[in-house]
């Protein structure tokens, strides 16, 4: 039998060993489409600060930059979900604590698949994507989406957004100079796949957008909505809270006031993520003399 490649990079390799030196509960932080790793800098820095070690993981393949994604954008194609869950299920198995964990969007809907398969002591999914059994569909979720499912072919495509794509599906909800300076900060092309596999999941029985909502090791989980969010609206998070509901732990949804799809980088981002940390702290506190 043959011994599966490992797609952990020297990077994340290292974040691993220093969250595991620290001693201190690990937080992973995931990324969403068009985003990279690094969009979670300083949610690592604030997490950090309050006493965590924080890991901040690309998907398989990601590069390092910004400017390095929009150059290259094909190391992006024919990532699916179970690819991008089983790379960080790598990632989390080799610390020695439990972790917290923490996505936005598709990031969101992998931390859902990730704390179900009872890797996560807590978890938090901002405006997670929707999963099998999720049924709401929103108009504008499906405006935010057809740049790719608009054409059967970007299914094994990388994707870019137009900055009016952008500034519709990410930065409605903030102002116009704002809006362009987190495009060029941030933007990046995406795999097509997970958004047809999200797509086609209430299709599909064997999609791997599914969520283990029920498992007993699911651990805590909150959802957090954007109240403006045109790409996850309120509908489909609340339908993902409904679904996490029928878990015998703690479930808990909030929505953030004013707030669009873009609320984990743009001007207002600490306040979800303190809405987080104290989540995060309630259920895997920091020891005294670490925060």
């Amino acid at each position: 039998m043959l011994t599966p490649v490992s797609t952990i990079t020297e990077h994340e390799a290292r974040q691993v060993a220093e969250a595991n030196a620290s001693g201190r509960t690990p937080v992973v932080f995931i990324h969403g489409l068009w985003l990279l790793g690094g969009s979670w800098d300083r949610w690592s820095e604030h997490f950090e600060a309050a006493g965590y070690a924080a890991l901040s993981p690309g998907w398989p393949d990601d590069p390092e930059t910004v400017d390095a994604a929009n150059e290259h954008p094909e190391v992006f194609a024919g990532k699916g979900i179970e690819d991008v869950a089983d790379h960080y299920e790598e990632i989390i198995k080799g610390l020695d604590a439990k972790p917290a964990i923490v996505g936005h969007s598709f990031g969101g809907l992998l931390t859902e698949i990730l704390a179900g398969r009872g890797l996560a002591a807590v978890s938090v999914a901002i405006s997670p994507a929707p999963f099998r059994g999720v049924l709401p569909l929103p108009i504008s979720a499906l405006r935010s989406s057809a740049p790719v499912l608009g054409n059967p072919l970007n299914r094994n495509r990388a994707v870019p957004l137009t900055y009016d794509q952008f500034r519709y599906a990410f930065a409605n909800a903030v102002r116009e100079d704002e809006a362009q300076a987190l495009y060029e900060a941030f933007a990046v092309p995406a795999p097509g796949e997970p958004l047809f596999q999200a797509a086609t999941a209430n299709l599909n029985p064997w999609t791997e957008a599914k969520v283990d909502s029920e498992n007993p090791e699911r651990g805590p989980l909150l959802i957090i909505a954007g109240e403006r969010d045109h790409t996850v609206p309120f509908a489909i998070a609340n339908a993902s809270f409904k679904r996490e509901e029928r878990n015998e732990g703690v479930t808990e949804i909030v929505t953030i006031p004013g707030r669009g799809h873009a609320l984990t980088i743009d001007s207002g981002w600490r306040e979800v993520a303190d809405t987080a940390l104290d989540f995060v702290r309630r259920f895997a506190p920091v020891p005294v003399g670490q925060g």
